[in-house]
């Protein structure tokens, strides 16, 4: 197919101006629409005129010269590409989500029986499987027992479809048996970005301390070479003090633990509260589900410490507004007594004599 003959779709406006939405049908790969976009950035011609240009040269030597040799990261923007990366633990998920920019999708464990899924088992030794394996032959039997428990608890109601109602059923007992699941289960996970945001955080997961990640890090920057030879570093220089910068950070930064956390603390306040008085209207007459406008942050930033369980943490994870350290999990902290009350009463000696086993 000619570059010409590709229909886009836009939309007239009064002036002499429009909109166009671009086809990015095969013809126009993630490489191509970035030199699209910077070549608006060079050449007043209009998109037509940067189209025929496109034809007769091709996106590969403009991206190979301008993006990669000359530097130029800001073109990457306009090329965007999404990755699915199956069988990696939950843990090596959070690495790759936890960043203010990620977009994606993982699998949930709401939804999802994860009864079947492998566990990932990184050492490879006997001891690490038969833990892996008691978690989950926990969650297998709990299932089977807790299911028909919430059906006692929460029937069915007058009306309601009997294949929505086990839908609910089940979500509810999966909210509450994920907990169970350790941070070694496989899950799957998309993540969309455009070209520069892939380099970027390569750049940190290559360092990682989990060598899982550094593995997945690496197999994804092979992809993306193979895919986009001209938008990544074919020959995968190293920049030896950039490197060592980033081992060390990746070391020192990566996992936050505290020994002895407070059970809710307003650990810092900035607020600028003669600043904050100036946003009174624009916070009491916010709709529900409604956006502040981002100049509400010029007042100041909190930051708050409490326990949290790993489950509730992946959900407080998908918000990018704000920033959460990512915690090192363990024991020393317990086990979050909301999912073990909502367990019958026999089941329930079993999870804690499980978690007294498993944390010995």
């Amino acid at each position: 197919m000619e570059l010409n003959d590709i229909k886009h779709t836009k939309r007239e406006l009064q002036g002499g101006g429009f909109v166009l939405i671009l086809n990015t049908c095969p013809a126009i790969n993630p490489e191509a629409q970035a030199m699209l976009a910077a070549l608006h950035s060079r050449s007043i011609g209009g998109i037509q005129s940067h189209l025929e240009v496109l034809g007769e040269r091709g996106a590969e030597k403009f991206m190979s010269t301008y993006y990669v040799g000359y530097g130029h990261k800001s073109i990457g923007d306009n090329g965007s590409a999404t990755l699915f990366i199956e069988g990696i633990s939950m843990l090596a998920a959070k690495a790759i989500q936890d960043w203010p920019l990620y977009s994606g999708q993982e699998a949930s464990t709401r939804y999802i029986d994860f009864a079947t899924q492998p566990c990932i088992n990184p050492l490879g030794t006997k001891e690490g499987e038969e833990v892996l394996e008691r978690w989950r032959a926990f969650y297998l039997s709990a299932l089977k027992e807790l299911v028909p428990v919430l059906k006692e608890r929460f029937p069915i109601g007058e009306g309601e479809k009997e294949g929505v109602y086990d839908k609910a059923i089940n979500a509810r007992a999966f909210d509450t048996l994920r907990a169970f699941l350790p941070a070694g289960a496989s899950t799957n996970i998309a993540w969309h970005g455009n070209l520069r945001q892939f380099a970027d955080k390569l750049l940190s997961l290559r360092h990682h301390p989990l060598a899982e990640v550094r593995a997945i890090a690496e197999a994804t920057e092979d992809a993306l070479i193979e895919a986009f030879p001209n938008s990544f570093d074919t020959e995968k220089k190293r920049f030896e003090a950039t490197e060592s910068y980033l081992a060390a950070m990746g070391s020192e930064y990566t996992y936050f633990d505290d020994p002895e956390p407070a059970e809710f603390l307003l650990s810092r306040n900035d607020i600028d509260r003669t600043q904050l008085q100036l946003w009174r209207d624009a916070l009491e007459t916010r709709p529900p589900k409604t956006e502040l406008p981002k100049q509400v942050a010029e007042v100041g930033t909190v930051q708050f410490k409490f326990l949290l369980d790993f489950g509730s943490f992946r959900d407080i994870q998908r918000h990018r507004a704000i920033t959460q350290r990512m915690p090192l999990l363990g024991v020393h902290h317990g086990f979050h007594p909301w999912y073990l009350n909502e367990l019958p009463e026999a089941l329930r000696a079993e999870a804690d004599a499980l978690i007294e086993e498993q944390s010995a």
